[in-house]
């Protein structure tokens, strides 16, 4: 159990450095010595989204993912039981979205990571709003 918590504390200081060291990293745009070019400037998009999240969607399901391991170990340990919609949503979020290998560094093998993504994109459909009626 300690190893874990010095795993997972490792894996969130390495995360907080990436971010940092990528935000703080800034995009050097040639200098116009005319000074007529500023509106190309402007339109330029210095930072675009990556993975459809931004960064805080992952750290929100990361934190949610750690009130689900009592779940997600009952679901791999007896077989029955079901993973309710947040923390499915929270599996949907990182692997899609984030980093999907941030489930291996909590604890969870390849396979069981495939196993709650594939189940939370299975359950995904009954989640959501109810489909409409087929004429």
């Amino acid at each position: 159990m300690a190893l874990k918590s010095v795993k997972l504390l490792f894996l969130v200081i390495t995360c907080f450095m990436v971010i940092s060291c990528s935000s703080s990293a800034r995009k050097i745009l040639p200098r116009n010595l005319s000074g007529s070019d500023d509106q190309s400037i402007s339109k330029l998009n210095t930072r675009p989204e990556t993975n459809n999240g931004s960064v805080l969607d992952c750290w929100n399901a990361l934190s949610e993912i750690k009130s689900c391991t009592d779940e997600i170990a009952a679901y791999f340990t007896n077989g029955t039981t079901d993973i309710g919609p947040g923390c499915c949503h929270a599996i949907i979020v990182i692997t899609h979205n984030c980093w999907p290998t941030i489930l291996s560094a909590l604890g969870f093998s390849a396979d069981q990571t495939y196993i709650l993504r594939g189940y939370c994109d299975a359950s995904l459909s009954s989640f959501g709003p109810a489909q409409a009626p087929s004429a």
